[in-house]
């Protein structure tokens, strides 16, 4: 009897340790979370001023919201109009800053939703972005900050020069998944 009641017990716990495990794997866990975000895991635990938990909460959440979503396939033209209104959102730089990093910002959010990134506002539309491109984010949400303040105008041109790889991500013909092996484009010099 006492055997029974001990194989009865070890196998509960197996099967609790396989279901736990199993949950943090598909959330992605702490180590597949960092993994999955990089810098924007450390983004978020400075956020939440050093709690990983609660870091970890709100980074699965955008797992579970947007992982599952599927980049639209951007027509040729839309792409060609794109590429040409971020050229001369690039050449108005030199005359004009931060009239061209605004332009950008609001160019980067319509190219988002047109691929199928939600979100009327740009902590939603940046949440959905993150899943799928956190390694091209963090110029982004620079660019948009430096859209809504006033940076000095080398803050702005690093933007600019940082948001161009999500501009390309999203731009190029395929959808593509994340995958942090693949270091972003390299970073040009703007025009």
């Amino acid at each position: 009897m006492l055997t029974i009641v001990i194989i009865a017990v070890i196998v509960v716990a197996a099967v609790a340790v396989l279901v736990v495990g199993r949950g943090r794997i598909r959330d992605g866990g702490g180590r597949g979370l960092k993994h999955r975000f990089g810098p924007e895991y450390d983004r978020a635990v400075v956020d939440h001023n050093g709690d990983t938990k609660a870091a970890e909460r709100e980074l699965g959440e955008r797992v579970k919201q947007h992982g599952s979503l599927m980049e639209q396939p951007l027509p040729a033209e839309a792409r060609a109009r794109y590429t040409a209104q971020w050229a001369d959102i690039q050449e108005q730089f030199i005359d004009s800053p931060q009239k061209a990093v605004t332009e950008a910002d609001a160019l980067l959010a319509r190219l988002a939703k047109d691929r199928g990134f939600p979100g009327e506002q740009f902590e939603q539309q940046f949440a959905a972005l993150s899943v799928h491109h956190a390694a091209q984010v963090p110029g982004y949400r620079s660019m948009h900050t430096a859209a809504r303040g006033q940076s000095a105008t080398e803050e702005m041109r690093e933007a600019m020069v940082e948001a161009r790889s999500l501009f390309e991500a999203l731009v190029a013909e395929h959808a593509t998944d994340f995958d942090l092996h693949s270091p972003p484009p390299p970073e040009g010099r703007l025009a």
